[in-house]
């Protein structure tokens, strides 16, 4: 009977000592939710070897929308995330008195204006109808990019970031303004004839920067931020996060796999 209790004591050891072993294997687990396309892309072949090099496990989480996101991360299923720009954080913390926090900026792929019918801005015709984004930051980001086209002009005393049809002092060329779920825009290049699509919904539709009529001129503002929970403000999870974003690994990366896409100035 000794001898059983005794080898069932050694075998609980065994498996102890085994289990803190591998605990220590594994390095502490860190989970990152981002939405589908180019951000998860960047998340799993940028950013995420470059945390495993600091001994982290990562997960990444994809998601199809820009609700989930925040609220995983508000609630704690998620150590940071990675699809909004600090503008769209700011809301959702307004609306949901959350305390999300944003901490660097991405380089993010920048809207574009996309036309099945036109070659070029000067071609496109009085009348024509635009497909914009429904949200106000992005509708925002919409107007801004038409015009710095020259197709309109926006009264001086226009809340950037919040622009309506109302702050339009000069349409140009008496354009039309369809505003859309910006899940629907990519259809709107073919069903609408033109039409002003994010660049993360671009390229998740396989459309090609390149072959915008004019791209947009992004800030500090609109690029993509990694967000954590306000929390987590000086901890190592947020050195970490910040310290990868601006190693020369993930810059490789970008430069490499993520062509067209606007980075964040050093200054910024």
């Amino acid at each position: 009977m000794r001898g059983i209790i005794m080898f069932l004591i050694g075998t609980l050891v065994v498996i102890v000592g085994t289990s803190i072993l591998l605990y220590e294997d594994e390095g502490e687990v860190i989970t990152i939710g981002a939405s589908s396309g180019p951000f998860a892309d960047m998340a799993t072949y940028a950013l995420k070897p470059v945390l495993e090099e600091e001994g982290y496990t990562v997960e990444i989480i994809e998601y199809s929308d820009y609700i989930q996101p925040n609220n995983a991360l508000a609630n704690g299923d998620l150590d940071a995330n990675l699809f909004q720009n600090v503008l769209f954080m700011e809301s959702y913390n307004e609306e949901n008195d959350a305390d999300l926090k944003n901490i660097v900026q991405v380089p993010t792929a920048p809207m574009g204006l996309y036309s099945s019918e036109y070659d070029s801005v000067e071609d496109i015709s009085s009348g024509s109808e635009v497909a914009l984004p429904l949200d106000p930051v992005n509708s925002s980001r919409g107007f801004l990019t038409l015009q710095d086209a020259g197709l309109i002009t926006i009264s001086e005393d226009a809340d950037m970031f919040a622009i309506e049809e109302a702050d339009i002092i000069d349409n140009k060329k008496n354009l039309e303004f369809i505003f859309q779920d910006a899940g629907q825009l990519p259809r709107s290049v073919d069903q609408i004839g033109l039409s002003l699509v994010p660049g993360n919904f671009a390229l998740a539709s396989e459309m090609n920067l390149d072959d915008a009529l004019t791209l947009e001129n992004m800030n500090e503002y609109f690029r993509n931020q990694i967000v954590i929970n306000k929390e987590d403000e000086g901890s190592k999870l947020e050195e970490d996060l910040l310290n990868a974003v601006q190693s020369d690994e993930f810059n490789e990366v970008i430069d490499a796999d993520f062509k067209g896409f606007d980075k964040p100035e050093e200054d910024e």
